[in-house]
């Protein structure tokens, strides 16, 4: 007998997946926070919901489903996920129990380490899914499933023989939470990677006077290169879209002030407390914030009189700093992921990550496949993804149109954080000395805190300001 499925949390999201799960022709339980959604989802889904079994509680479904069961969370991060597994704890459901407990919706790492409980524990079989693949059916995504990041303890890392039975939710990315890890770090590159395509909208709309519709067609035809993307794929689709009210270019009636989950926030949180920077991701962060200021941004064009002047730039210049962005985001993302791994020893499969979002994600691309390659060749000097041959060899080539499109951006006024940041990590990693002998000899001077000589490689070293 197999296993069944139940999927709790019918909101934008977790009614997309259901409803792709019942086109793929398994059968579901499903319930809902508010109970009133189940009969409402029922209905819109049509056909497809005669596959379905509805419950008015989490309890209730978790308790009439079939052993052995698999139930997903659909839910919001934070105080929702823990109520929802409480909702499987008392002892009337514990002791039934066979089923594993798969938490797809996206919350802060690391969650409350109270989830795992020990082998014996009835959520010990609880896998930490990544999802991500936004919330449009499947055969939007180009018929590939939604892929994030799968990890846990081995009981609850064997695959689902299920809907949820593809390759990339077959094989963890490592042991413990490297899975929600990695759905961490993913959404982190997502923000920079969405930030570097609209930095480079602005250079192009703003700073050369065009029109969405005229810009449609060069998205369209870097899609088509290095750069091809679902990101620069949808990103041709919005700029060619028209607003049925005004007739005009849909971007025209969208307010300049871009939301977000925390996602983002999360990793750039997490670099930094395991001493790393992922510059890209923290100014794309930062960028959001910033947007979400209207006021203070319009009261600034007043006073400091700042005024955007025209770049001239040509677009094989832009598409250049786009990859060379992209590039180095992805490479600083993977950065952290090895960071985390080496520290709480989860050995991530670095190649299998870069397979899994390939599989069918938001930031999946074709430059994944030439990371995975890169980490499966082992051939990256220092351990370094953006120092690999491959790499290196693009760099090379684009970080020349880089530093023009950063310089050209700043003398016209025209802020480009993400492209800067990454130009700023290029020229930092490719010198081999740079201006941290000052900052040390600051901090011993009113600290003590030592410096290491360069000639004599002698620790906790003075300045003859010690006296």
């Amino acid at each position: 007998m197999g296993t069944s499925l139940g999927l709790y949390g019918l909101g934008t999201m977790g009614s997309a997946l259901a409803l792709n799960i019942l086109e793929k022709g398994f059968p579901l339980h499903v319930a809902n926070r508010t109970a009133a959604k189940v009969p409402a989802f029922l209905q819109a889904a049509g056909p497809l919901g005669q596959k379905a079994t509805g419950h008015d509680s989490l309890a209730a479904m978790a308790a009439t489903m079939p052993a052995p069961r698999a139930i997903i969370l659909m839910v919001d991060a934070g105080p929702a996920v823990d109520e929802a597994i409480e909702a499987l704890l008392p002892p009337s459901v514990a002791r039934r129990h066979r089923g594993r407990l798969r938490q797809c919706r996206l919350s802060r790492y690391p969650p409350p380490r109270r989830r795992d409980r020990g082998p014996r524990h009835p959520l010990s079989r609880c896998r930490r899914l990544g999802r991500r693949g936004g919330r449009a059916p499947w055969p939007r995504h180009h018929g590939r499933r939604p892929a994030g990041g799968l990890g846990g303890s081995r009981p609850g890392s064997r695959g689902h023989r299920g809907p949820l039975r593809g390759r990339a939710l077959r094989r963890p990315a490592g042991a413990g939470r490297a899975g929600h890890f990695v759905k961490t770090v993913h959404n982190g590159i997502e923000y920079a990677d969405m930030q570097l395509i609209a930095e480079a909208y602005g250079l192009m709309r703003h700073g050369q006077g065009r029109a969405p519709a005229d810009l449609a067609p060069v998205f369209a035809r870097w899609n088509e290169g290095r750069l091809r993307s679902y990101l620069v794929e949808i990103t041709a689709a919005v700029l060619a879209a028209t607003d049925p009210l005004t007739g005009g270019p849909v971007l025209d009636v969208i307010l300049d002030s871009a939301g977000q989950k925390g996602t983002g926030r999360w990793t750039a949180v997490e670099a930094l407390a395991l001493g790393q920077s992922a510059s890209t991701i923290e100014a794309a962060v930062g960028a959001r914030s910033w947007s979400s200021e209207i006021a203070v941004r319009a009261a600034g064009e007043s006073i400091l009189a700042t005024r955007r002047s025209a770049v001239d730039l040509p677009d094989t210049d832009l598409e250049g700093a786009l990859l060379a962005g992209r590039i180095i985001a992805y490479a600083q993302g993977f950065r952290l992921l090895q960071a985390a791994s080496d520290l709480h020893g989860w050995g991530t499969d670095m190649a299998r990550v870069a397979e899994t979002w390939r599989a069918g994600c938001i930031i999946r691309s074709a430059l994944l496949a030439d990371i995975a390659a890169a980490f499966r060749s082992g051939d990256l000097p220092e351990g370094q993804l953006f120092l690999s041959p491959a790499f290196a060899a693009d760099l090379r080539a684009t970080l020349p149109a880089l530093r023009r499109t950063v310089a050209a951006a700043a003398l016209a006024g025209h802020p480009v954080p993400a492209h800067s940041a990454a130009l700023a990590f290029a020229d930092t990693m490719a010198q081999s000395r740079g201006t941290a002998d000052l900052i040390q000899a600051q901090r011993d001077y009113f600290g003590r805190h030592g410096f290491v000589r360069r000639d004599t490689g002698a620790a906790h070293q003075h300045g003859p300001w010690a006296g």
